[in-house]
């Protein structure tokens, strides 16, 4: 399938992408990922390999909405919000592993 990343044309395929991928270590995932086989990449990650461009050259929307089309799962990791409001002194105290003063 023709996909374009960084205004450059790419035909790429499933399983091209599959075996590019192989033996690809994964790095830490902050936003964009691709799930390729059982592992999950960051999509820039995915996007420098498959296409040898540097990562300032295309964004990481580019390349999930090539991945998408051509079938792989895309997810976007949100920053870690805590989910209950905590109060500042209880975050201090709890970063500090110390009782709380009342």
């Amino acid at each position: 399938m023709r996909c374009v990343i960084a205004r450059f044309p790419f035909e790429l395929t499933k399983n091209g992408v599959l075996e590019t991928m192989k033996g690809v270590k994964p790095e830490p995932v902050t936003g964009e990922s691709v799930v390729i086989g059982r592992r999950e990449y960051p999509a820039k990650q995915v996007g420098a390999v498959i296409t040898r461009q540097d990562r300032r050259d295309f964004t990481a929307h580019e390349v999930v909405r090539a991945m998408t089309r051509l079938g792989f799962t895309c997810r976007t990791h949100s920053a870690a919000s805590p989910a209950i409001a905590v109060d500042p002194v209880q975050r201090a105290s709890a970063l500090l592993d110390t009782p709380t003063a009342v």
